[in-house]
């Protein structure tokens, strides 16, 4: 996990959308941008530490899904429609053409539906954690996290929040621990609905039919591992990439290795 908050040379801001302001941390360049989305429950400041590392001339930006991070609160409960128009709302305040897209879990989720739905948006699609699920772990995934750690007088969801977090890896750094826990907390009400959305995707469907270039990437400690592999095996074209480590926060525990990877696949301008 990068020491400093922000780069120097990184910036924030919001994009107006349609239904509200969308945050963003940005870093000005040439060529296509890269955009990078964020897993659930966190925000684009999980992109940080890669951003620095990343040796490339690409626009950089990484955006806080709405709900989540310094972004509006959508008025009802959003599905993935939802989401991918958010998105696209922002591709197009920021380019005027694709975008590479980055994705971490329910990241890699919005990225895959965008790219299926708008075939023309992705330059190139790098994912962690595609979740290929099968009906019975869709059950199993609701049961355990379908309803929201709600605030009570007690304060045990704090403890249950941050024991979340522990199991997902975080707890390999403490100042990474901190940071997620807050935003954990300020994504209770909308942690359900992300996750709802993702659970909904045809994601086998998806893979399939898409034709940028695809990177998959994953760490052996990572609790979406398996569905890497899954992945890998319905699309042997694509670049596969398993990294040393950093579970279920791969940018920011292993940045520089993770950095390398996004750098090696060749899609982006040196």
């Amino acid at each position: 996990m990068s020491d400093v908050p922000y780069a120097p040379l990184l910036s924030r801001g919001y994009l107006d959308l349609s239904d509200g302001q969308m945050h963003y941390i940005h870093r000005p360049g040439r060529g296509t941008p890269i955009l990078f989305l964020h897993q659930t429950a966190s925000s684009g400041r999980m992109w940080v530490a890669t951003m620095e590392r990343l040796d490339v001339a690409n626009p950089l930006w990484a955006v806080d899904t709405p709900g989540f991070g310094n972004s509006f609160d959508p008025a009802v409960e959003p599905d993935m429609d939802d989401y991918v128009r958010w998105l696209m709302e922002a591709v197009s305040a920021m380019s005027q053409g694709p975008v590479h897209l980055v994705g971490h879990h329910t990241g890699a989720a919005i990225a895959l539906a965008a790219a299926t739905r708008h075939p023309g948006v992705a330059a190139s699609l790098s994912l962690i954690g595609p979740s290929l699920l099968s009906d019975q772990e869709r059950t199993g995934y609701a049961g355990k996290l379908g309803a929201p750690f709600r605030p009570g007088r007690s304060g045990a969801y704090l403890l249950k929040n941050w024991e979340y977090l522990r199991v997902g890896g975080a707890d390999a750094n403490t100042a990474l621990l901190h940071r997620e826990m807050i935003d954990m907390l300020r994504g209770w009400a909308s942690r359900p609905h992300a996750y709802h959305a993702v659970w909904a995707q045809d994601t086998a469907a998806q893979l399939e039919c898409i034709t940028c270039p695809l990177h998959l990437i994953s760490s052996p400690d990572d609790l979406l591992h398996s569905y890497f592999q899954r992945a890998g095996e319905l699309r042997p074209d694509a670049l596969r990439t398993t990294l040393s480590g950093g579970a279920n926060f791969v940018p920011d525990l292993v940045p520089d290795e993770f950095a390398a990877a996004l750098l090696n696949s060749g899609f982006y301008v040196r």
